[in-house]
């Protein structure tokens, strides 16, 4: 038995070893700021064009109001602010889970932290197979010691695809209510914290019906975290 623990841990230490020597630098996401639209005004202050890749409103952090950040935890990552980066119950959960969505045919879930997005997102792609996850686990660690809870947090909202041509929170709240993120309530929090799982799918404009399904889904994470009461 101690044999094997030998092997199994040198042979962890190794598999570290070998990819730490080819992952991206993730330092420069300190002074990361992303981009924004440029908007051409009229003298009377109309708004004549928009000029961007991306249609995106970069919010500071500290300007995010708690409606915003406890939908999204509790739709994406309900252990954000505990976990080093890669979140250990939440794979042992994911893993006998799948077990039995795979027994079943469903649809397997995943694991990922919120700070493992933000690896995949800026500094990754989005191919599916162990050697990106090995990567993004072993980003999400450096990232969390690098920048605090709070930086990794903005950086995934501000950063994140949420449909329609919408980039981050601020846009997304436009788009689909023609409010502030300030305005917004828990329902319409919930809505967006629904769309990063799958922006297509769960647009509303496309189907009201797995919009609202998704959206009530987080409504319920919301009240078992006791972000919200039954009322």
């Amino acid at each position: 038995f101690s044999l094997l623990s030998v092997v199994f841990l040198l042979s962890i230490i190794s598999i570290l070893w070998i990819y730490s020597n080819k992952l991206p630098d993730y330092k420069y996401l300190k002074n990361y700021k992303p981009p924004v639209s440029s908007k051409l005004y009229s003298g009377d202050g109309i708004l004549v064009s928009d000029f961007s890749a991306e249609k995106r409103i970069f919010i500071p952090y500290d300007s995010i109001p708690d409606t915003i950040i406890n939908a999204f935890l509790s739709a994406e990552d309900k252990n954000f602010f505990k976990h080093p980066g890669v979140d250990a119950k939440g794979i042992i959960r994911a893993f006998k889970n799948n077990a039995f969505n795979l027994l079943n045919s469903k649809r397997l879930e995943g694991a990922s932290t919120i700070t493992q997005q933000v690896a995949k997102n800026f500094l990754l792609n989005n191919e599916v197979s162990i050697d990106r996850k090995i990567k993004e686990a072993i980003l999400a660690f450096r990232i969390e010691r690098a920048l605090s809870k709070e930086r990794i947090l903005e950086l995934y909202l501000n950063q994140i695809y949420l449909g329609e041509g919408s980039y981050g929170i601020a846009s997304a709240s436009l788009r689909y209510f023609d409010k502030s993120i300030n305005e917004l309530n828990y329902s319409e929090a919930a809505l967006l914290a629904a769309l990063p799982k799958a922006p297509s799918k769960y647009n509303p404009y496309k189907n009201i019906k797995l919009a609202k399904y998704r959206r009530n889904l987080v409504i319920k994470n919301l009240y078992d975290n006791s972000y919200i009461d039954e009322k």
